[in-house]
């Protein structure tokens, strides 16, 4: 009988550590025979610290140490300086971690997050002045389907306080890594972890279980409100769209519905929630528009259009190059990720965005030819054109939809591919 895998996403830190012996001596004590569980480890290299590449060898490290598989993604930013980078670094991870659970064949990701960061989640949501579904936090389980696949994400630490993880960690002698940025309460999390928590704990003990028990509460509350927004929707969806003159006959009917159920909506296409004001002003806007006008609102880094009847989310207005790790034993060609991590380190592994005139080589033995050829040869649509380029060491590596340039491929050694993902 083949194993069952299940994986662990392993930062270094402390309570991801703790997640991995505890998980490895469950493991290891229920394996028999006939029926065993085959762990494997997944780390994300952001390339937003300069100890990321000790932090990568620390956990294959460990990987080795507890005899458990191993496999990372590397990440790299077109551009750290713009938005909010500690949540668009969160998001790529969760892209990263279940592409890697997809290539790996595994059902069950598990995740370190623990009651301290609930507390924080909960906190920063209240300052956000966000509704039900944020307040509710972080489930403790939850299934993401993607590529046909589905994957559960299982918070088994959700319950433990911090105290608790540090107290076992001291305990069985562990040993994690920091990460510097941790202690910057320029970030809000931050701040509420090193000032507001402790706070809150000397005026009411008990406060960090007491708001990770409402946040159970709200989310039990944001099921039933889900279930609602499926009831209402049935005549109004079409597909991931939304049919317009069945959304405005529920709006004049029952405002507070239609809210949901446009709520319900952007939470499906993985949106973050509007507020209320942004709302509002969006149903006036589709109050007052003509049944065959166009319409477009930017939300989120995203484009919602409105097109011959019908609300759509259009595909994001920017992503990030993810380079894919390859198995050693793998025959399939990539970049040499030592090249690539000299270049990250020298910062020059760059996002550009078409000029004209670009030429690579997609395929051996064949010339290098202009992106307008490449594209035709194709037949992309022509607003999909202005594809993102990958430029390394001042040369064109790759393009977004086309393809790599053959000759930096290589066949031995430890090897990534580039991917451009479309995710906000």
């Amino acid at each position: 009988m083949a194993a069952k895998r299940i994986a662990l996403a392993l930062s270094g830190g402390l309570d991801s550590v703790v997640l991995l012996d505890t998980v490895c001596k469950a493991v290891q004590a229920s394996n028999t025979s006939k029926q065993s569980t085959e762990v494997w480890l997944f780390h994300i290299h952001h390339g937003l610290q300069k100890s990321a590449d000790q932090w990568l060898e620390f956990c294959e490290k460990l990987a080795k140490k507890y005899r458990t598989q191993f496999d990372f993604r590397l990440l790299h930013f077109a551009d750290k300086a713009q938005g909010n980078i500690e949540a668009r670094a969160r998001a790529e991870r969760y892209d990263a971690l279940t592409e890697l659970c997809i290539e790996h064949d595994i059902e069950i990701l598990l995740l370190a997050h623990h009651q301290n960061d609930q507390a924080e989640t909960i906190l920063l949501q209240l300052l956000r002045g966000s509704g039900v579904a944020g307040l509710a936090g972080m489930p403790q389980q939850r299934i993401n389907t993607a590529d046909g696949q589905s994957i559960t994400l299982w918070r088994p630490l959700l319950n433990q306080s911090k105290a608790d993880l540090e107290a076992y960690a001291k305990k069985y002698k562990l040993k994690w890594v920091e990460d510097p940025s941790n202690q910057n309460t320029r970030y809000r999390r931050n701040a509420i972890r090193k000032e507001i928590i402790p706070r809150l704990e000397k005026i009411q003990p008990g406060a960090i279980s007491n708001l990770a028990r409402s946040a159970d509460l709200l989310a039990q509350s944001q099921v039933l409100l889900d279930r609602l927004a499926k009831l209402d929707g049935k005549d109004i969806f079409q597909g991931a769209n939304l049919k317009l003159k069945p959304l405005l006959t529920l709006a004049k009917l029952d405002k507070p519905a239609a809210n949901n159920l446009m709520r319900y909506w952007l939470k499906v296409n993985k949106l973050a929630m509007p507020s209320q004001e942004r709302l509002e002003s969006w149903w006036k806007d589709l109050m007052a528009v003509k049944q065959d006008s166009s319409l477009e609102w930017q939300h989120d880094e995203v484009s919602i259009r409105l097109w011959r009847g019908v609300l759509q989310v259009a595909n994001p207005a920017f992503g990030h190059w993810i380079f894919k790790a390859i198995p050693p034993r793998s025959k399939l060609l990539g970049l040499s990720l030592a090249l690539v991590s000299k270049a990250e380190q020298r910062g020059l592994v760059e996002h550009r965005q078409r000029q004209g005139a670009e030429k690579i080589q997609i395929k051996p033995k064949t010339p290098r030819k202009t992106l307008k050829n490449l594209f035709q040869e194709s037949d992309m649509p022509p607003w999909e054109r202005q594809a993102p380029l990958l430029y390394i060491n001042d040369e064109l590596i790759a393009v977004a939809g086309v393809g790599v340039s053959y000759p930096h491929l290589v066949s031995t050694g430890r090897r990534v591919l580039p991917e451009w993902s479309e995710k906000p």
